[in-house]
């Protein structure tokens, strides 16, 4: 049986443990500092699978050497966004958190295929593939399976279409500055400025961009969790069963798209190893600038993480 531990047991941790079980991908394992947390959360989890019909096994610890023989992990820990409060704010608080962990991943999980979900995303996973050592194709931030998701929901919903029918491609760094863009985004085929007027179609862009503050002004005090935990549980899918799916995600350029050393959102071909392979668009004037723009925004994240000597 595969293994997937998850580091982090709040919401997004149990939920993306729930969704990796349900769809029986491998035995699971929560880890989390916070005594009972985990263990508690497994449990409930087990406790639900003579209904929801999975028999992977869950279980919570704190003891980071639980993790060992993972093929995956995936990381949630850190402090969640507060109203007010940017993916940004919560640098220096995660990057201690994160580089801490990412020790006890190079040490018992060697050969794990690295899924980040903490935030701010982009830089988390630089500091983690930088902490940990392992190869490039390793580390994998979760951001465009995300973000592409609202922005699919945000099309259906608008609408009245199935979601099932929709598709979308969200580029760039995890945050105010992404790229989604609209002529990648279709309706069974149909490309969306066939369907929708331009105003609209800016409208779903922005609020795609904002849609992870739009949660947490909502929910006042935490942030998202299901969508983030089910677009984590989907990459873990691609890497347990060597999918070589196609999907939008943050990996470490070395001069595609003309971006150089750094973690930003682009398609990726996923599979056992990790990111396989990049993907290279032809992106227009305005496209590229835009990407070029939000890879600079992750730049001088990273730049503030040297200046506190984090790094």
């Amino acid at each position: 049986m595969k293994k997937v531990t998850i580091i982090g047991s709040g919401n997004v941790g149990s939920s993306c443990a729930l969704y990796v079980s349900e769809k029986r991908l491998a035995d699971v394992v929560l880890i989390d500092v916070v005594e009972g947390l985990a263990y508690g959360r497994a449990l409930d989890s087990v406790e639900a699978a003579p209904i929801r019909n999975y028999d992977t096994r869950i279980t919570g610890t704190t003891d980071f050497s639980e993790m060992e023989g993972s093929d995956v992990v995936i990381m949630t820990a850190g402090k969640a966004r507060t109203p007010g409060m940017s993916r940004d704010d919560l640098l220096q608080v995660n990057a201690k958190i994160i580089t801490s962990v990412s020790k006890e991943i190079a040490r018992y999980a060697p050969n794990a295929v690295l899924i980040m979900v903490s935030n701010p995303l982009d830089v988390m996973s630089y500091l983690a593939l930088k902490v940990t050592g392992f190869a490039l194709k390793r580390v994998v931030g979760m951001a465009g399976v995300l973000d592409s998701t609202r922005f699919r929901y945000f099309l259906a919903d608008k609408m009245g279409v199935s979601v099932a029918d929709t598709n979308a491609l969200v580029l760039g760094g995890h945050g105010d500055s992404m790229v989604p863009l609209p002529r990648y985004a279709t309706v069974n085929g149909i490309p969306i400025q066939e369907l929708l007027p331009k105003d609209t179609i800016d409208k779903l862009i922005e609020r795609t961009r904002k849609g992870g503050a739009e949660i947490v002004g909502y929910l006042k005090t935490g942030s998202a969790f299901w969508a983030p935990a089910a677009a984590a549980a989907e990459m873990a899918e691609c890497v347990i069963r060597d999918k070589m799916r196609i999907l939008p995600a943050s990996a470490y350029l070395r001069g595609e798209y003309g971006i150089d050393g750094l973690f930003v959102g682009v398609p990726v071909k996923l599979g056992k190893d990790g990111v396989e392979d990049i993907i290279e668009l032809s992106l227009s004037k305005e496209e590229n600038e835009a990407l070029q723009n939000s890879a600079a925004g992750v730049k001088a994240v990273i730049e503030k993480l040297e200046e506190m000597n984090l790094l």
